[in-house]
């Protein structure tokens, strides 16, 4: 009787002592822009291409490049030859020459009419020297002569213009590169007839490339001129590459529902090649902070996803859907959580709600 007696007066003064809190690490909920990214498939085009065709008739003569070869701008690619052109060229030049002999002959011409009307017009100063009407005569011939010259330089500027418009012909017989580039196609040989319709090579500006892409219409409003993005490719795997953002046409395709842009990509050691696909990390901030918590301290179990908040001393499990991200730190979103609440850092569902905690 006296045991069970001294075994109440104890649990009594157990019960009437003060009540410790478990203790727990705790951490301050905090606010801040989430460092989102959207993998986004996209294509590597080439920043320029063109097929070049042969702009006159004629046969391939030499073909001084071939696939793979880095040309400059203006470079002399494919040779070709036209012997009607030469022949063309030829009969303009008679005609220019034929055309000034004729206005030099005019001229001629000319100056002599005019010495003539000048000498008699001098002597028609003595009254009765020459008769009235070989003054007036003279004054014709001379205006006769005047339109012959007028009439013979005419003719050869458009000799001149026939022979300079042979020559452009002529020009266009030597093929050359419009830009820098790389040729990616060859489809003539020495010999081949190419006609002004028939392609000879493929040129790409490979040393700049565009990065195409199908953006979301949900992430639309994120698309910036000048927005540094970080893109994959299969053929290098674990490296990372740069575009920038530089055109974007404003407008979203009503049948997938996406907005195409494209991103400038500096290729200068031709690592990356048209027509590779990568994989972009479009850079997706929301509009507004997230709550962001360390990944310790969102517990999920087969009934729920909470953290633990420390309310007054006592545990309180708060309801919680889990974002996206970082080693360090996770998104959560509740209503019912505020920046600025403690929450239990290495929570467990063993600790459980209701209890006393104290932090350390």
């Amino acid at each position: 009787m006296k045991r069970t007696r001294k075994l109440i007066f104890l649990l009594a003064g157990l019960t009437a002592g003060p009540v410790l809190g478990q203790k727990v690490e705790t951490v301050r909920v905090i606010a801040q822009m989430p460092n989102r990214t959207a993998k986004l498939p996209g294509e590597l085009q080439p920043y320029e291409t063109v097929d070049l065709h042969a702009r006159v008739a004629g046969y391939v003569e030499k073909v001084l490049v071939d696939v793979g070869s880095q040309v400059r701008q203006g470079a002399l690619l494919v040779q070709l030859s036209a012997p009607e052109l030469a022949a063309q060229l030829a009969e303009a030049r008679s005609k220019v020459e034929a055309a000034k002999a004729q206005k030099a002959e005019a001229e001629a011409r000319l100056a002599s009419a005019q010495a003539t009307y000048d000498r008699l017009k001098l002597v028609s100063a003595t009254p009765g020297a020459i008769a009235g009407n070989e003054l007036v005569t003279s004054k014709a011939s001379v205006d006769a002569a005047q339109a012959l010259v007028k009439s013979q330089d005419a003719a050869v500027q458009a000799a001149v213009a026939s022979e300079s418009s042979v020559r452009a012909l002529e020009g266009y017989l030597k093929l050359r590169a419009p830009f820098a580039g790389t040729i990616t196609a060859r489809y003539a040989h020495p010999g081949a007839l190419a006609k002004e319709d028939t392609p000879l090579l493929k040129i790409e500006q490979t040393q700049r490339l565009r990065l195409v892409a199908a953006l979301p219409e949900s992430l639309a409003a994120t698309a910036r001129i000048g927005t540094r993005v970080v893109f994959t490719v299969p053929a290098y795997p674990g490296q990372e590459f740069l575009g920038t953002v530089a055109r974007l046409p404003r407008s979203v395709d009503p049948k997938t529902r996406t907005m195409p842009v494209e991103l400038d990509v500096i290729n200068g050691d031709l690592r990356l090649a048209p027509g590779m696909y990568p994989e972009l990390l479009w850079p997706a901030q929301s509009g507004k902070p997230a709550l962001m918590v360390p990944p310790t301290a969102v517990v999920t179990n087969t009934e729920r996803t909470f953290v633990i908040r420390n309310r007054n001393g006592t545990a309180e499990y708060v309801n919680v859907t889990k974002g996206p991200g970082t080693p360090d730190l996770v998104e959560v979103r509740s209503p019912l959580l505020h920046e600025g609440d403690v929450v239990v850092k290495r929570a467990t569902d063993e600790l459980r709600e209701g209890t006393r905690i104290a932090a350390r």
